[in-house]
């Protein structure tokens, strides 16, 4: 039997928890500082995205904030009351915030529209290709796997992720001046939520993992939550990518065809 976790610390800081979770997430890194230092961040701060990358950014990362609820969803089902600690932390947290996650779907569409991209093109678009890839992988990783790893990979490590990139663009004057003072305020705040609020969202993600698995889980699931955790960060890398890459294949189609 695993031993059973507790906090020994901060829940903010990575040495309350167990070795095992504190080598995982170092063995991340490198790919979550990937996703930090993305060329998307520094064009935002620069308000330098062209609407059409912007228009990108937009649609196609919609569909992660959009089926959010229902990624947490698939993981509420899989929990029982009384059944371990670990169901019961997550059942409790699980039915607080997916009424949260809807209203930033809204905010999104606030944003879009702030900066310059339709809430029904938003809705009703399709999505750029390759542009799917986090979306796609949240869906089965929520949906077809264990408890544990729907929650490390997606509120832990998107929702990690997302509050580095957020916080970076939420802080830049020359990005938040770039959107139209009528409708401002509504255009950032789902950045300012993010920035904020994932502070202590994913350390909550990350608790909840720990307490389910416990503090000397066998050495293969230690290494299946480190693979689903690495490869959200892949995932969101590869939408990231793709968000620019539509916008230099449209640009070289035109180009063919003028």
């Amino acid at each position: 039997m695993n031993a059973r976790f507790e906090l020994t610390g901060p829940q903010t800081d990575i040495a309350s928890y167990p070795t095992w979770a504190q080598d995982m997430v170092a063995s991340c890194e490198d790919a979550r500082r990937g996703i930090v230092s993305h060329e998307m961040w520094a064009a935002m701060c620069a308000a330098t995205l062209d609407r059409q990358t912007t228009r990108n950014f937009m649609v196609g990362v919609w569909p992660v904030i959009e089926r959010f609820p229902g990624y947490m969803s698939h993981s509420l089902l899989k929990t029982r009351f009384g059944r371990s600690p670990g169901d019961d932390l997550a059942r409790r947290w699980l039915v607080r915030n997916i009424r949260v996650e809807q209203n930033h779907a809204e905010y999104w569409l606030n944003w879009a529209e702030s900066a310059g991209v339709s809430r029904a093109e938003v809705l009703a678009a399709e999505p750029p290709k390759g542009t799917q890839a986090l979306a796609d992988w949240c869906e089965e990783v929520s949906r077809n796997d264990s408890l544990a790893a729907g929650i490390a990979a997606t509120n832990y490590a998107v929702e990690g992720a997302t509050g580095d990139w957020s916080q970076i663009v939420y802080e830049s004057t020359t990005y938040a001046e770039s959107l139209p003072v009528s409708g401002r305020k509504a255009g950032l705040r789902w950045l300012q939520l993010h920035a904020a609020y994932d502070d202590t969202h994913p350390w909550e993600a990350l608790e909840i993992v720990c307490t389910l698995l416990g503090g000397n889980p066998p050495v293969d699931q230690v290494e299946h939550i480190r693979e689903c955790v690495r490869r959200s960060y892949v995932s969101m890398s590869i939408t990231l990518d793709r968000c620019m890459d539509a916008t230099a294949m449209a640009r070289k189609w035109n180009e063919a065809a003028a």
